[in-house]
């Protein structure tokens, strides 16, 4: 597990890192390797026009790799974006740092939330692996970047 922190605002990159091979663990792919990269919204918004067309800030992007077996891919996520998705449900930015690794993590694998019954499977496996992280409820689902 690689991570980039390429943004300012103050990080754990050592819990994001114990946080990804929780849910890579979990999701049976504990031998894969995985890029995280923590970016601000302007290196999100530029990224995410890039690749998907969208001119707008996101919380996550992810890049499944179809390359060797054991390389899962590479994720992406706005720093500033989770700040302010943790603000609006009252929980730490760590919390919502935590979420979005998991996230990432279903993307990489192939879970997708664009559709609502696709949305609802993968949040139910979100809350899943924030369960293995916290000896307490983990914290809700944000509703969007």
């Amino acid at each position: 597990i690689v991570v980039a922190n390429r943004q300012s605002l103050p990080v754990d990159v050592a819990r994001i890192r114990r946080t990804v091979r929780t849910a890579l663990r979990a999701l049976g792919v504990w031998d894969h390797e995985v890029s995280l990269t923590l970016v601000d919204d302007r290196t999100i918004r530029t990224l995410n026009a890039r690749y998907r067309g969208v001119r707008r800030r996101t919380d996550v992007l992810a890049f499944p790799l179809a390359g060797p077996a054991a390389v899962l891919g590479e994720a992406i996520i706005s720093v500033e974006t989770a700040r302010r998705q943790a603000g609006a449900l009252g929980h730490p930015l760590r919390e919502e740092l935590d979420l979005l690794c998991c996230h990432a993590c279903l993307h990489l694998i192939g879970y997708d939330d664009r559709e609502p019954l696709e949305a609802r499977l993968m949040h139910e496996r979100e809350m899943d692996l924030l369960g293995r992280l916290y000896e307490r409820p983990a914290p809700t689902l944000h509703v969007g970047a």
